[in-house]
C-alpha cells in the first residue's frame, strides 16, 4: 500500500507527513485492553504501510499511550512526525475532566511528555481543549515559547472554534487543527474548516469512522461495560438502534463499491476535504492490523457522485450529539450541536 504525503500548515511552520496517521488513544485501553507486545506489533504494521504520522496525548491512559510510543520510537524517532497534546486534566474520568491551558501548566506538561516519549522534541504540540478560564492568547503564547525553546516544531489546536482559531493564529502560526469529522459528524464544515482553508492550516480529523460506527464490524450489542463509548450520546440505549440502522446504509454503499465501510468513510473525508480546500491527515485508531488495512484502502479512492450524495444525507439523521458535553467541542460552542 503506497501512501502519499501531504503538507500541514504553511511556510516555516509546515509539516510534511503521510496522508493517513495513526491515533494512539487505543493503545491506552480506551476501546478495550491491548498488551504492550500487541501494541508494538500493531505500530510495526502501521509503519510498514508507510504511515509516518503518530498522534497521542498526555491524558491517554495517564501517559500510557505516550510511554508505549516511546518504546516503539526508541530506535526510529526520525522516521515519524510525532504529535501529542496538553490541556486536559483527568479529574474523575470521561465527562468529569477539566480543560486547562494556563502557561505554567503547559510548560510543566511538555517535559513530562518528552520524558515518556523518550525524545527531546515533538513535531506537533496541540492545545487539547480550549480552557474557558484562560485566554487562548496565553495558551498559544506558551506553546509558541516551546517552539522557540526547541521542544516543539509546530503547534496546533484541538476542538477550537473558527473564532478561536483566528485569534490563536494571530499570536503564533497554527499548523494544524484537530477535531472530530466524519460522515456522521459534520459541524466543523460550518466555521472551522473554512477558517482553516482561509489561513492555510492543515486539518487532522479524529474519529473518522465514528468511533467504530462506520465499520463493517461494529455491533451495538457487544460494547464492553468499560468502553468509553458508553459515555457518548450516539451510543446510548435510546439512540444506538437508530444510529446502527444508518450504519447499515453506509455498509450498503460500501458493498456496492466493493469496499470496506471504514475505507469508504475515509474516502468520503478526503473527497469532502478537497472540495473545501483543506489538506487532511485523518488519525483513526485501531487495535488490529486487519482493521488498519481496511481503513487504508480508502486513501486514494474517488467516489461517484451518487454515493457521495447518499452519504451526505446521513449526518442530519444521526440521533444524539457527538460529545457527552456540547461545550467540550467546537460545534457545541458555536451553537451547532444540540439536537436531542
Amino acid at each position: 500500500m503506497t501512501l502519499r504525503s501531504i503538507t500541514l500548515g504553511t511556510d516555516e511552520h509546515r509539516l510534511e507527513t503521510s496522508a493517513l496517521g495513526y491515533g494512539a488513544m487505543s493503545l491506552a485501553g480506551a476501546y478495550g485492553a491491548i498488551g504492550e507486545a500487541d501494541a508494538l506489533a500493531l505500530l510495526d504494521h502501521v509503519a510498514q504501510r508507510e504511515v509516518t504520522f503518530l498522534d497521542t496525548a498526555n491524558i491517554y491512559g495517564d501517559g500510557e499511550s505516550e510511554r508505549v510510543l516511546g518504546v516503539f520510537l526508541k530506535h526510529r524517532r526520525r522516521q515519524f512526525v510525532l504529535a501529542t497534546k496538553v490541556g486536559i486534566e483527568k479529574g474523575a474520568g470521561v465527562g468529569q475532566r477539566r480543560a486547562r491551558g494556563d502557561a505554567a501548566y503547559i510548560r510543566e506538561q511538555i517535559d513530562l511528555s518528552l520524558r515518556r516519549l523518550g525524545t527531546d522534541h515533538v513535531d506537533l504540540y496541540y492545545l487539547h481543549r480550549v480552557d474557558p478560564d484562560t485566554p487562548i492568547e496565553e495558551s498559544v503564547g506558551a506553546l509558541g515559547e516551546l517552539v522557540t525553546a526547541g521542544k516543539v516544531r509546530a503547534i496546533g489546536l484541538s476542538e477550537a472554534t473558527g473564532e478561536e482559531i483566528t485569534r490563536a493564529d494571530a499570536v503564533h502560526p497554527i499548523t494544524a487543527v484537530q477535531s472530530e469529522w466524519s460522515i456522521f459528524a459534520r459541524d466543523v464544515e460550518t466555521h472551522v474548516l473554512p477558517t482553516c482553508a482561509r489561513l492555510g492550516i492543515g486539518f487532522v480529523p479524529y474519529s473518522p469512522v465514528g468511533r467504530g460506527l462506520l465499520t463493517d464490524s461494529f455491533d451495538p450489542k457487544s460494547l464492553p461495560a468499560d468502553d468509553i463509548r458508553q459515555n457518548f450520546p450516539w451510543f446510548t440505549r435510546e439512540n444506538i438502534t437508530h444510529n446502527a440502522a444508518l450504519t447499515a446504509q453506509v455498509r450498503d454503499v460500501a458493498a456496492r463499491l466493493e469496499m470496506p465501510a471504514a475505507g469508504l468513510a475515509l474516502a468520503w473525508l478526503y473527497q469532502q476535504a478537497a472540495a473545501l480546500g483543506v489538506q487532511i491527515s485523518p488519525i483513526p485508531g485501531t487495535r488490529t492490523a486487519g482493521h488498519w488495512d481496511e481503513l487504508q484502502r480508502g486513501v486514494d479512492v474517488s467516489l461517484p457522485g451518487d454515493a457521495m450524495a447518499e452519504l451526505d444525507a446521513l449526518a442530519g439523521q444521526v440521533r444524539g450529539d457527538r460529545s457527552f458535553d456540547p461545550r467540550w467541542v467546537s460545534g457545541g460552542r458555536e451553537g451547532l450541536l444540540p439536537r436531542g
